[in-house]
């Protein structure tokens, strides 16, 4: 005679965290062109032009990331990353939160969150990888704000540690290009009451 086997219901709720950057938000999503460079590489393939043109606002355009519905955002994992991150400063274990809560996208087939905000084009000076300088176009979103729709497994973590989450991760890991967690101090977000 065989052993039933009980599975045991996750209670899993959400909870709407609604965010305001405390400073400029840096997106510099990689472009398609950029992909493409990158695999003829892996594939020793020749590049087509050895020096071309660049544009700016057109590259500014491609950066960002958009959603099909006709909105801007940034990736839900992103924000997932940075509670995830931010865990550990609350006391929780990161390991466990990667597989308890998830930041829900505005968008399924882009996965992006919802910025607020307008973007306007950043120009910065950067490194490539010969040691060469070179600008980094980016967007940049001065001020900025987006509303987290986060699922999580009640059973593991309470609402108010989500919350917590949330205020750690902005107050100290931050979104985006140059965040904390990488020795900058853009993308840093609170929490809205």
């Amino acid at each position: 005679m065989a052993n039933k086997i009980q599975i045991k219901d996750f209670t899993i709720n959400v909870i709407s965290v609604n965010i305001e950057g405390k400073s400029p938000l840096l997106v510099h999503r990689f472009t398609d062109e950029t992909l493409d460079e990158m695999e003829g590489k892996q594939q020793k393939k020749a590049k087509t032009s050895k020096h071309e043109i660049r544009n700016p606002e057109k590259e500014f355009e491609q950066v960002k990331h958009k959603s099909p519905l006709g909105f801007e955002g940034f990736p839900a994992v992103g924000f997932k990353a940075a509670m995830v991150r931010g865990a550990k400063s609350i006391g929780l274990v990161m390991t466990d939160m990667r597989t308890s809560m998830f930041v829900k996208a505005d968008c399924n087939e882009s996965q992006i969150v919802k910025i607020e905000g307008e973007s306007r084009l950043r120009r910065d000076a950067g490194r490539l990888p010969n040691g060469s300088g070179s600008i980094i176009y980016r967007a940049e979103y001065p001020k900025w704000k987006a509303t987290l729709n986060i699922e999580y497994n009640a059973g593991i973590i309470s609402s108010e540690q989500v919350v917590q989450m949330v205020r750690a991760a902005g107050y100290g890991v931050g979104v985006g290009d140059w965040r904390p967690e990488k020795s900058g101090v853009y993308g840093r977000f609170d929490i809205v009451v």
